[in-house]
C-alpha cells in the first residue's frame, strides 16, 4: 500500500468482501460493492479526461452515492471537493471558480441548484455534470453526461494510481472574512496520520458500528469515513432530517446499535436539553466523541451520569490541521458545572503551542495565542499565498525552515495540570452549530444589500442549540423600506442558512469608539441586554 486513503477500501474488500461498509436506512453497501462502484467511477472519470491533480466537485446529500463519488474521485488521482447542497448558488459559484473544475457530480434534489448555476455562460460551456443516480438526468439548462447506470460499462478493478501520500486528497471550503470562501487542501498523509492514531488510541475494530453525523463538506466527516474503513467497521450515515429531532437521534443510536457516536457538541447539548437519554441507555455504545466547539459542562455531566460505561473524549483542531490535533478523555463526571473541560494534549505527531506576539512561549497559566504544528498541517490555502503566509509561519525556535506552525486564532492557556485549555476566539470567527463562521463574510453580504447605509454583525453566547447567536445591527438609507424579514430573505440567496443572523436591530446610527470604528462590544451589549438607550436602536430586536 502506498498510503493513499482509498486503499483502505480495496484492502477491506479483499479481506472481507461481503462485510457491510455503509448503512443509510434500509440501504446497505458491502466493501466489495463500494470498492467496485468507486473503481468504475474512477475509470469513467479518466475516460472523460480527468487527470492527476484535477479537482472534481460533488453536490449531493449525504448518501452511499456520495461516498462512492468521494472514493472514485480519489481513485482517479483527483481531489474531491464536497459542496453543501444547502448553500445558495452564488456561494457555490465562488467555490467552482476557485477550483477551476470541469466535472460536477450531482444527485438528490439539487436539479434546481444546478440549473441556476448553468443558467448563464459562466459555467455552461465549462462544466460537465455526472448524475450519481439511476436514469438520465436533465434540467432546463443541463443534461448529464452520464448517470449511475453507466458505471457498469467500466471495469470494477481499482485503477493504477500515480498519486503519492503528500498529494492533496480533498479541498474543504470554509468561511472567509472577505466574503470569499477559503479552500483548505488536505493531503492523504494528513488524514492517514490522524486516522492511524485514532484507530490505535480508541481501539477500533471491524466489530464497531460508527455514526456518520456531520455533513460531508465538514472536515469531521473525514474522520467518520476513513477511521471506519481503516478498521473495517460499519459506517451508519445519520439522515440530515434527524438533526433537529433529538428523540429521533436517540432512537437512531439505539436502533443502529452504535458503538461510537461523534458529533459537534451542540447536537449533544440539544439532546440533553430535551432529556432524551435514559439511564444506562444505548447499551452497545462504547465511545462518545465531540469536536468543533466547546461542550457546555452541564450537558457533559448530563451525558456522563446517564452513560457511566461510555468513554467521553473531547477532540480539538481546526480544518487547517486535519480533523483534530489534541484530545482529552474525561476521567470522571466533573464535580462542578463551571469546571472547564481541557482540549488536552497533542495527538501523535502534533504540537500545541501557546505563544505571545513574539512567538515565544507564555508561562503556564497565562493566556496566549494557540498555534498548531506537526503532521496534520495543511499545505496552505488553495492558491492564496498571501493568506497562507499570514497563517502558516516557520517556527522561530527550529533550525528547520520547513517546520511550520499554524495560528488558529484561538486563545488558550496551559493549566497547572500541564493540559491546554481553550479560552476563546481572538477575532471575529465563531462556531455556531459546529460550523466555523467568519462574521465578516456575513457582514460583507449584508452590506451589499440595497437600501442599507451600514451594518455590523456580532455574536452573543446562548444556552441553546446554536452555541452562538448571530446578530445584525443596521442603519437604513433615508426613505428605504427595509425590514429584518426582507433582509433575511435576500441574504438567504447569498449565504447558507446556518450563517443567517438570528437577531436584528435597527439603529439611527451605529455606536462608534474613539477611533471612529464601529463599537462592536457595545453592540454585543445591546443584543445581550436589549438596551434602548442612545445610541438607541430605533426598533426592538427582531428574531
Amino acid at each position: 500500500m502506498k498510503g493513499l486513503l482509498q486503499e483502505w477500501i480495496t484492502h477491506q474488500a479483499a479481506k472481507r468482501p461481503q462485510a457491510t461498509a455503509l448503512v443509510l436506512g434500509r440501504e446497505r453497501m458491502s466493501y466489495a460493492d463500494l470498492d467496485r462502484r468507486s473503481s468504475q467511477l474512477a475509470h469513467l472519470l479518466r475516460s472523460n479526461g480527468c487527470r492527476r491533480g484535477d479537482r472534481v466537485c460533488f453536490l449531493m446529500p449525504k448518501s452511499p452515492a456520495a461516498i462512492v463519488s468521494m472514493l472514485g474521485i480519489l481513485k482517479a488521482d483527483c481531489m474531491h471537493v464536497p459542496i453543501d447542497p444547502a448553500s445558495p448558488a452564488s456561494r457555490i459559484a465562488r467555490i467552482l471558480d476557485a477550483c477551476e473544475n470541469r466535472w460536477l457530480l450531482a444527485a438528490g434534489g439539487v436539479t434546481p441548484l444546478v440549473d441556476e448555476l448553468l443558467r448563464g455562460e459562466r459555467f455552461r460551456r465549462r462544466l460537465a455534470i455526472g448524475w450519481m443516480e439511476s436514469g438520465p438526468a436533465r434540467g432546463e439548462n443541463f443534461q448529464a453526461e452520464f448517470s449511475w447506470n453507466d458505471l457498469d460499462t467500466f471495469s470494477g478493478e481499482p485503477p493504477a494510481t500515480e498519486n503519492q501520500p503528500d498529494d492533496p486528497a480533498h479541498i474543504l471550503f470554509t468561511s472567509g472574512s472577505t466574503g470569499v470562501p477559503k479552500g483548505v487542501p488536505i493531503t492523504h498523509a494528513n488524514v492517514q496520520h490522524f486516522v492511524a492514531w485514532a484507530v490505535k488510541y480508541f481501539g477500533m475494530t471491524s466489530a464497531d458500528r460508527n455514526s456518520g453525523h456531520p455533513p460531508l463538506h465538514f472536515d469531521l466527516s473525514q474522520f467518520d469515513i476513513f477511521e471506519t474503513f481503516a478498521s473495517g467497521a460499519e459506517l451508519h450515515l445519520v439522515p440530515a432530517e434527524l438533526n433537529l429531532l433529538p428523540n429521533k437521534l436517540a432512537e437512531f443510536i439505539r436502533a443502529s446499535r452504535l458503538t461510537q457516536w461523534f458529533s459537534v457538541p451542540s447536537t449533544l447539548h440539544y439532546m440533553a436539553k430535551f432529556d432524551v437519554v435514559a439511564q444506562n441507555d444505548f447499551p452497545e455504545l462504547k465511545r462518545l466523541l465531540w469536536c468543533g466547539e466547546v461542550f457546555p459542562t452541564p450537558a457533559l455531566i448530563y451525558w456522563m451520569k446517564r452513560l457511566p460505561k461510555v468513554q467521553f473524549t473531547n477532540l480539538y483542531g481546526p480544518t487547517e490541521a486535519t480533523i483534530a490535533s489534541s484530545f482529552y478523555t474525561v476521567p470522571e463526571v466533573p464535580p462542578d458545572e463551571r469546571a472547564p473541560v481541557p482540549i488536552g494534549t497533542p495527538c501523535d505527531g502534533e504540537e500545541l503551542l501557546v505563544l505571545d506576539e513574539h512567538l515565544q512561549a507564555v508561562p503556564p497559566g497565562e493566556i496566549g495565542d494557540l498555534y498548531i504544528g506537526g503532521v496534520g498541517l495543511s499545505p496552505g490555502y488553495w492558491r492564496d499565498p498571501e493568506k497562507t503566509d499570514a497563517a502558516f509561519k516557520p517556527l522561530p525556535t527550529s533550525d528547520d525552515p520547513r517546520r511550520r506552525i499554524y495560528k488558529t486564532g484561538d486563545l488558550a492557556r496551559i493549566g497547572e495540570d500541564g493540559l491546554v485549555y481553550f479560552v476563546g476566539r481572538a477575532d471575529s470567527q465563531i462556531k455556531s452549530r459546529g460550523y466555523r463562521i467568519e462574521l465578516g463574510e456575513i457582514e460583507a453580504a449584508a452590506n451589499a444589500l440595497p437600501g442599507l447605509k451600514e451594518c455590523a454583525v456580532v455574536a452573543i453566547p446562548t444556552e441553546g442549540f446554536e452555541g452562538m447567536l448571530i446578530c445584525c445591527a443596521y442603519v437604513t438609507n433615508d426613505g428605504a423600506e427595509i425590514t429584518a424579514a426582507s433582509m433575511r430573505k435576500k441574504l438567504s440567496g447569498a449565504l447558507p442558512s446556518y450563517m443567517l443572523p438570528s437577531k436584528w436591530m435597527e439603529f439611527e446610527e451605529l455606536p462608534k469608539n474613539a477611533n471612529g470604528k464601529i463599537d462592536r462590544p457595545r453592540l454585543r451589549d445591546h443584543f445581550l441586554s436589549g438596551a434602548q438607550q442612545q445610541p438607541t436602536p430605533s426598533k426592538q430586536p427582531a428574531e
